[in-house]
C-alpha cells in the first residue's frame, strides 16, 4: 500500500468517525430518560427539581445539540471523553480499564477457532464428497446454528454448574479459568463458518493448474497441500479474520453478560441500563476506530502475504 492510498484510507477513517460520532450523539440526546437522575440514583441521593435544574445547567444539558456536539468533540480531540454518569469516573479509564480483558477474550477464541477451522477445513476439503467431508459439513451447520447465548448457557450449566471444573461468577482472579468457557463460545460458531471457509479456499486451489503440474512432477501431496495450497488460500481468511476480530470486540456483549465477564461489552450494556450517555458515545467511537483499524492492518497485510498484490500497487 503506498503512501497516497495510505493517506486516503486514513482520511476515509477521519471522515467515517465523525459521522458515527454525530449520529450516536444525536441517538443519546433524543433518546428517552433523564441522565441526571440516573447519576443522582447511583450514588442513592433522592434529588429535588431545584437541584436536578440546577445540575442539568451546570453540566450543560440546557444547551442546544450542536452546543453540546462540538464540545464533546472538542473534548474528544484533546482525549476527553467525559465523566460516566453511573460511576463517576473518566470514559476514557473506564474503556481501557475493560479494553485488555476483551482484548484477551477475542484473541484466545480466535485462536481455538483457528485451531479446529484450519485442519478440518482442509481435511473436508482433501476429502471431498468422502464420509469425513460430509461429517466435517454436517457439524458445521449445526455449529453455525446455534446462536452464542445459548452455547453459552449450556457450558456454563454443565461445566460450571454440574462438574465444577470452571467458575459460575468470571473473575481476573480466576486467570484461565475465568477466560476459558467465554472464549469457546465465542469460538463454537466462528469455527463453523470459518471451517466452511477453508473447505472452500483450499477447494478452488486445489483445481488450479499450479498443483496438476506439481503432482505431475512427483511432489508429495503434503508438500502441496502445505507449502502451495494453504498460503495460496490465505488471503479470503485474513479478509474474514479482520472483520471477525473488529466483531468480536463490539460483539461480546451478550457472552460477557452470561458469564459476568468484566469486558466491554458488559460495560456497554450496563451504560445502557443505566442511560449513561457520555459512556455510550465513547464506547461506540473506540469500537468503530478499532474495526476500521483492524481492517487497515488486514489491507497491509495484503502486501505481505501475495506479491501480486504489491505488485500491482
Amino acid at each position: 500500500m503506498s503512501a497516497k492510498q495510505l493517506g486516503k484510507r486514513l482520511l476515509q477513517i477521519l471522515i467515517v468517525l465523525v459521522g458515527i460520532s454525530f449520529f450516536t450523539f444525536i441517538l443519546t440526546y433524543l433518546a428517552p430518560g433523564d441522565p441526571v437522575k440516573v447519576m443522582f440514583q447511583a450514588t442513592g441521593t433522592i434529588p429535588s427539581q431545584e437541584l436536578l435544574d440546577a445540575t442539568r445547567e451546570r453540566m450543560g444539558l440546557n444547551d442546544p445539540m450542536l452546543v453540546q456536539y462540538g464540545r464533546w468533540v472538542m473534548g474528544c480531540l484533546h482525549g476527553d471523553f467525559g465523566m460516566s454518569y453511573s460511576t463517576g469516573r473518566s470514559v476514557v479509564s473506564l474503556l481501557v480499564s475493560r479494553l485488555v480483558p476483551t482484548l484477551k477474550l477475542s484473541l484466545l477464541s480466535m485462536v481455538f477457532m483457528l485451531i479446529v477451522a484450519v485442519p478440518f477445513g482442509m481435511l473436508a476439503a482433501v476429502y471431498k464428497n468422502k464420509p469425513i467431508d460430509y461429517i466435517v459439513r454436517a457439524c458445521t451447520f449445526f455449529g453455525v446454528s446455534m446462536p452464542n447465548f445459548w452455547v453459552g448457557t449450556l457450558l456454563l450449566l454443565f461445566f460450571a454448574l454440574k462438574l465444577g471444573i470452571f467458575p459460575v461468577v468470571s473473575s481476573m482472579s480466576s486467570g484461565f479459568k475465568s477466560i476459558f468457557l467465554p472464549a469457546v463460545t465465542l469460538a463454537f460458531a466462528m469455527s463453523a463458518k470459518y471451517t466452511r471457509q477453508v473447505r472452500t479456499a483450499v477447494l478452488e486451489e486445489l483445481n488450479q493448474d499450479y498443483v496438476i503440474g506439481a503432482r505431475a512432477r512427483g511432489i508429495k501431496e503434503s508438500v502441496i497441500l502445505w507449502k502451495h495450497v494453504f498460503p495460496n488460500s490465505l488471503l479470503p481468511l485474513i479478509t474474514m479474520f479482520g472483520l471477525s476480530m473488529g466483531s468480536l470486540l463490539g460483539g461480546t456483549a451478550v457472552v460477557e453478560v452470561i458469564f459476568t465477564y468484566h469486558g466491554l461489552g458488559n460495560l456497554a450494556i450496563s451504560a445502557i441500563m443505566n442511560y449513561d450517555y457520555p459512556l455510550i458515545q465513547g464506547y461506540v467511537l473506540w469500537i468503530a476506530l478499532i474495526y476500521m483499524v483492524v481492517n487497515l492492518l488486514v489491507d497491509i497485510s495484503y502486501n505481505f502475504v501475495d506479491p501480486r498484490i504489491r505488485e500491482k500497487r
